[in-house]
């Protein structure tokens, strides 16, 4: 019998190259909105590069793990229910053992480098998901509510633990990706509707009950959410106090233009924007780069979205096509509200903009999903290509 073709010859370089592609930029923005800042606190300035470059040459090495292994191995329920738990023993030691890092206390902190167990969650929540709704999928249209009443609760009682950090952002990534997960999971219209419908009512009430009652009914430890509902609509009603971050990425934004002041030479960067290598990045690539070659990054990240839920919709198999759904939407969910946030449209989260922004470990968690894509859209092309390679060699 013909052996099966060669997995390395069905690599989706329209997923690999823009990948490649993205981080690289990444890693060239995070040493241009860090170096200035390094020095003048008399630090090596290519130490947050030298640390994000680390970052990147691990996740390319889990990215050809993932690649290699055979996708049966990501469909044992034990191995996923493991990870569900390793996860939530690291959110736990994040929250009881470490200090809190911008009001949040979601970081493992170490000598060398720190990670985010809440980053994790994403793609551990997605390959749950993906496992449990494919398994189910001859009860999910007829019986929704028992088919996924268990591991809902699960899921709901993780996204809790990252809210309580507090960590409303990730928390509201994770809910969005969940929600995503479900509507995409072969559920009948009318659950969908409900599913939908509830999902933006909710979150439209919850908006009025902030900017309404936030002030009066949250406690100490959580008003600076309630900080950022207030100012996101008009941050210059208080330009030097609560709205200075906001207001200097309008001000990056602008001295960019469309062809920017050069990379390297942007202005608010230096003590301006105190988050210039995370949650702004973005902000400094139109300010050095300009808003054309801004425009060009985010649509090379749209277009390998594309390509990322194209895989999913081509696929034969549930799992493999909700693994696309899942890391597709993590990666849209991220782009969305990172913009809108520094934009204004919506209350600034701390959530990165993908592959540019400073943070091992979203990095790290974005290239195992895209190794899980990779290894999706071979084993696709296999089923489909395998055949037609049988005689061929046959005919030999």
């Amino acid at each position: 019998m013909p052996e099966k073709i060669k997995k390395r010859h069905l690599m989706d370089y329209s997923i690999f190259i823009p990948y490649l592609i993205l981080s690289v930029i990444g890693l060239i923005m995070v040493y241009s909105s860090t170096f200035y800042l390094q020095l003048s606190r008399g630090l090596n300035p290519a130490s947050m590069v030298i640390s994000q470059t680390a970052f990147w040459v691990l996740s390319l090495i889990v990215i050809g793990i993932m690649y290699k292994m055979k996708t049966d191995v990501f469909k044992n329920e034990s191995l996923v229910r493991l990870a569900i738990v390793v996860t939530g023993v690291l959110l736990a030691i994040a929250y009881l053992f470490f200090d809190a890092i911008n009001g949040a206390k979601g970081w493992i902190s170490l000598k060398y480098f720190s990670i985010q167990p809440a980053e994790l969650l994403k793609i551990v929540l997605v390959w749950y998901l993906a496992l449990i709704l494919s398994k189910r999928q001859e009860t999910i249209a007829t019986d929704f509510v028992q088919t996924v009443k268990r591991p809902m609760w699960l899921v709901m009682a993780l996204i809790a633990g990252v809210a309580i950090m507090p960590d409303f952002g990730n928390a509201a990534v994770l809910t969005l990706l969940v929600i995503i997960l479900l509507l995409a999971s072969g559920v009948n219209y009318t659950w969908a509707f409900k599913i939908g419908g509830g999902g933006i009512a909710l979150s439209f009430l919850a908006i009025q009950a902030m900017n309404l009652f936030g002030k009066a009914i949250l406690p100490a430890k959580y008003q600076y959410i309630y900080n950022r509902f207030a100012i996101y609509q008009n941050p210059f009603a208080d330009e030097y106090g609560l709205g200075h971050q906001m207001v200097n990425g309008y001000y990056a934004m602008f001295n960019g233009g469309l062809f920017g002041r050069g990379l390297g030479n942007s202005i608010e960067k230096k003590g301006f924007l105190k988050e210039a290598q995370t949650d702004y990045i973005f902000a400094i690539v139109v300010e050095e780069l300009g808003l054309i070659v801004a425009m060009m990054v985010l649509g090379l990240l749209i277009f390998m979205i594309a390509r990322i839920f194209l895989v999913g919709i081509r696929s034969r198999d549930a799992f493999n096509s909700l693994i696309c759904y899942g890391v597709g939407s993590m990666l849209l969910i991220q782009i969305f509200v990172n913009l809108g946030g520094i934009t204004g449209i919506i209350p600034l989260t701390g959530i990165t903009f993908p592959f540019i922004s400073q943070g091992g470990s979203s990095l790290l968690v974005l290239s195992i999903g895209i190794g899980l894509v990779l290894n999706v859209s071979a084993n696709e092309k296999r089923k489909q290509l395998q055949p037609y390679y049988n005689e061929q060699m046959n005919e030999k």
